[in-house]
């Protein structure tokens, strides 16, 4: 059956990267007042359905159609020329200009001589900013932003824009459950205002709430379309990964002596002392919103950034500033923005995986050996299932989720004995994320203390043992992750009170 024709349609659309086929023959329309949403799990072929629609890959096959007429689109300038605006799931701002330069960079206002009206820019970006709730002032550079808000100014960018087609690639990945609902309120707006949006996520709860139709994805192959009292989770799992996910074991849990003990710990973010252990075997997670101080303080016990007070691990103290000797304590730190400080994108798997034990691939005198990493490599891919399961291509050219499986990998490579994580599993799906969460499982069992820090609500109250509550630096609860909810972590992390 013919689809119906859309503002925008990818009709029997086939790439190819090499020998790997990404997409073959897959076809999507998508009406003015309408959400759809392509879910799949990683290297699925979401994001170069979506690339090609907004001009950054052209199809090898099939063709794109706007408005019922086919055209090519040469890069995202042109797509945004008809007005396809695209959020990629890596952001692409310009870190050392200003918030309001990223907002109206090419369109900023001009007065009457030609300069840039910088009044005009001020205030045009606090009214972008006031669409997605954001406060932060205009005039900061968007380096000094934390990454979710940082989602948030490359939305209001696109939303600003005017755009009629709205190409979002995991929005919500890194906000926090109040910018989620802010985000996801507006895309409702502007549903009913009449744009057509694209939704890639992995939060499978939010398609639930506002997918009007689901286009499901595996290995490049359209397997299925869902439509109202189909769109629910499990007939989403199924036909994501083409089986029943079993259900996560009875776990035994055995907790042992302290592994990391860390008493009076201050640094610029975190003004009042912070007191806390992680136990052999416990799994802890960092919950908090957005500025909350999570991803510093896991840094700083890493040695990213300068702190006072005690760090002992396996009490011995560990120097500070000093990730190097922390990597020589057994401490590992998987850390949140993957693309930026997590992997070499342009170098292969296998150089990737080497690089946090380098020292134990080197020869006497320093030197590589031949094929250095290779057996590393090779295990992370197995361990972890990264897809394609090779380990002499490009990072770059692997999917966000399979290069969060490398990340990981190259770290538990090293059998740490405290692992940190800064968001485990953002832009991780369904199937992977089970995976990602028996491994750290697995390692819990083996005595491997784990402190984590994630915004997933669900994830945090599955994968721990105990929650550490965070608001604007400081420690405001620890709950046990049994015996809590939702609701009193929110409340925690809002700077009020369990209820």
């Amino acid at each position: 059956m013919t689809p119906p024709s859309g503002v925008i349609e990818a009709r029997s659309v086939s790439k190819r990267f090499g020998g790997v086929v990404a997409l073959d023959s897959v076809t999507v329309s998508i009406l003015p007042g309408e959400i759809v949403a392509v879910i799949g799990e990683n290297g699925a072929g979401k994001s170069t359905l979506v690339k090609i629609l907004c001009g950054v890959h052209p199809c090898d096959e099939g063709e794109v159609r706007i408005d019922e007429k086919p055209v090519f689109l040469a890069g995202p300038a042109d797509a945004f020329a008809h007005g396809i605006a695209h959020i990629p799931q890596e952001l692409e701002l310009c870190d050392s200009m200003t918030v309001a330069e990223n907002l109206l960079l090419g369109r900023e206002p001009v007065g009457r001589y030609g300069w840039v009206n910088d009044r005009a820019c001020r205030n045009a970006a606090r009214n972008a900013l006031e669409q997605v709730a954001l406060d932060v002032p205009v005039d900061i550079a968007v380096s000094e932003l934390g990454h979710g808000q940082r989602q948030l100014v490359a939305i209001a960018r696109a939303l600003d824009g005017k755009a009629r087609v709205l190409l979002l690639d995991e929005p919500t990945a890194t906000l926090s459950p109040t910018e989620t609902k802010v985000l996801l309120d507006r895309i409702q707006v502007l549903k009913n205002s009449g744009a057509a949006i694209v939704l890639i996520t992995h939060r499978l709860g939010e398609v639930e709430q506002v997918a009007d139709r689901v286009v499901v994805l595996r290995d490049g192959h359209q397997v299925a379309t869902l439509q109202t009292d189909q769109i629910n989770r499990d007939e989403m799992v199924r036909q994501m990964v083409g089986r029943n996910l079993e259900p996560v074991a009875a776990e035994t849990k055995s907790i042992g002596q302290v592994r990391l003990a860390v008493q009076g710990l201050l640094s610029n973010t975190h003004p009042d002392p912070i007191h806390f252990e992680v136990k052999a075997g416990e799994r802890i997670a960092l919950a908090g919103l957005v500025g909350a101080g999570r991803s510093e303080l896991l840094e700083a016990l890493f040695g990213l950034r300068a702190r006072q007070g005690q760090v002992q691990i396996d009490q011995k103290p560990l120097p500070a500033s000093n990730p190097e000797h922390s990597v020589e304590a057994g401490i590992a730190l998987v850390p949140e923005e993957r693309a930026s400080q997590g992997l070499a994108l342009q170098r292969t798997v296998a150089d990737n995986a080497m690089l946090p034990g380098l020292h134990r691939e080197a020869g006497a005198l320093g030197w590589l050996k031949p094929h250095a990493g290779e057996n590393t490599a090779t295990e992370v891919v197995q361990r972890l299932d990264v897809r394609p399961a090779r380990t002499d291509i490009a990072a770059g050219d692997l999917s966000g989720g399979n290069q969060q499986k490398v990340v990981i990998g190259k770290w538990l490579a090293l059998d740490p004995g405290v692992l940190l994580l800064d968001e485990p599993t953002r832009g991780v799906d369904v199937g992977a994320r089970e995976e990602i969460h028996q491994r750290l499982r697995e390692l819990s069992r083996k005595g491997v203390a784990i402190l984590f820090a994630s915004s997933e609500m669900e994830e945090v109250l599955a994968l721990s043992h105990r929650i550490i509550v965070m608001h604007e630096g400081r420690i405001t609860g620890t709950l046990t992750s049994s015996d809590t909810t939702e609701e009193e972590i929110l409340a925690l992390a809002t700077g009020g009170n369990a209820p």
